[in-house]
């Protein structure tokens, strides 16, 4: 990013916008008192209303119409590359009827937890196929992906054991670590070294568990499951990898990195979510028949949470039974992957080199990347932002990912506002 801005009305707007916005610290109010009470955070925490007043808050956009690769925000129809939905199996016709027959057969919700009443033969169903697909003794389907992750590391991860976790990995996982009676410790994003050197220095534990995500959900990186599973077996840990942007992505057969690299039977624990390629919400957890068994009865986020809908579970039922059969969606997503990648680097933006249809586009400074986010809006193109605490301070980014449902002429559009407003805001590579 250069030293001054050009001298547009771009980059008089994000002058304003340093100008009246507090990003350090989010708001402009004094630091709070040591005897303030619980709430007066809350009270005190302006950062959204000034992001609002100054036109530039991208969070919680109403959207009235939606589609594979087109979305209608305030009546304008816009082109998203801020979904997950990368097989475009959210409005498949024979997903909707899945689920429309299962709505009208079990109704809108179970009202019970799997333990109790929630479980319908449904869920067996769906467990049974992933159980299949991913060549897993037994599956555990759970109603979202992070409970899936909080759930199975929370109950597994002992008082005397260790986890070893990439500093990437997602919240869910941050989340399970915390409320488990175990250690974490975190090892440098994708860097084996580190994770040798705290595997080492813990090796008289016997208790161990290499948590990681497939495809790390900012980035767009891809774990080096190769070296993950040789130092696993080397130090006598368990492996848990986290394949939710991995699957239908990645593999031959769409069952994610851990197929890409041929690893699938060195993985202890596949944890996966439906609601990326799969287009729908909730999680699993795929193991060998004894570990899920401990996991379904001691897994808290599991027990007490109401089951996953009907409507959702059959929907996945069917969305995974198309995953399976319809390889040319995987095709062209790779496609659409590869035009957009060669394309922002033939621009001189860094990308990586890789099937991951993530493709984060790092501003650094918020205030660009918040008024970047608003024109590329302004121009039909609704993407997700990242600034602080989700990145690192000045590690601002757009984080732009894409379907298989996306034509040339939607990926060109993108490419175009892109190229026109990282010129005018000074931050296009010269």
């Amino acid at each position: 990013m250069p030293e001054k801005f050009p001298d547009s009305e771009a980059a008089k707007k994000v002058i304003q916008i340093k100008e009246n916005f507090d990003f350090e610290n989010g708001h402009l109010s004094p630091s709070l008192k040591d005897d303030d009470n619980i709430l007066s955070k809350c009270f005190n925490y302006h950062a959204p209303g000034q992001a609002r007043d100054l036109g530039i808050y991208p969070y919680f956009r109403e959207i009235e119409e939606t589609g594979s690769s087109h979305v209608v925000i305030d009546g304008k129809r816009v082109i998203t590359i801020s979904s997950n939905n990368y097989l475009g199996l959210a409005k498949d016709p024979r997903v909707i009827s899945a689920g429309v027959n299962a709505l009208e057969k079990f109704g809108i919700g179970c009202t019970g937890s799997r333990f109790l009443n929630g479980t319908l033969n449904l869920h067996r169903a769906l467990e049974k196929d992933i159980s299949e697909f991913l060549n897993r003794e037994d599956s555990i389907v759970m109603s979202t992906g992070f409970q899936a992750n909080q759930g199975t590391i929370s109950c597994l991860l002992g008082r005397k054991d260790v986890a070893f976790s990439d500093r990437e990995n997602h919240a869910s996982i941050y989340e399970g670590c915390a409320v488990a009676p175990g250690k974490t410790l975190r090892y440098r994003h994708n860097d084996m070294e580190h994770l040798e050197y705290l595997l080492k220095k813990n090796s008289h534990i016997k208790g161990k568990l290499i948590i990681t995500d497939s495809v790390f959900s900012m980035s767009g990186d891809v774990a080096n499951l190769p070296d993950i599973v040789k130092l696993a077996k080397n130090y006598g840990a368990t492996l848990l990898v986290d394949e939710a942007h991995g699957m239908g992505v990645l593999g031959d057969g769409g069952k994610g990195a851990c197929e890409y690299f041929n690893v699938e039977k060195d993985v202890d624990i596949y944890v996966g979510t439906f609601s990326k390629s799969l287009g729908s919400i909730g999680g699993f957890v795929s193991a060998k028949s004894s570990v899920a068994e401990y996991i379904r009865h001691k897994a808290s986020a599991f027990i007490f949470t109401a089951a996953l809908p009907p409507a959702s579970v059959a929907g996945v039922i069917e969305g995974l039974r198309i995953l399976v059969d319809d390889t040319e969606r995987r095709t062209r997503l790779h496609e659409n992957t590869a035009y957009i990648k060669r394309a922002f680097f033939d621009m001189g933006i860094q990308v990586n080199n890789n099937q991951v249809p993530i493709v984060p586009i790092q501003i650094g400074d918020e205030a660009l990347t918040l008024y970047m986010n608003r024109l590329l809006f302004d121009d039909g193109v609704f993407a997700g932002v990242a600034v602080s605490p989700v990145v690192p301070p000045l590690k601002a980014m757009i984080r732009t990912s894409y379907t298989c449902e996306h034509t040339r002429e939607d990926l060109d559009q993108i490419l175009d506002s892109f190229k026109k407003n990282m010129k005018q805001l000074g931050v296009f590579p010269q």
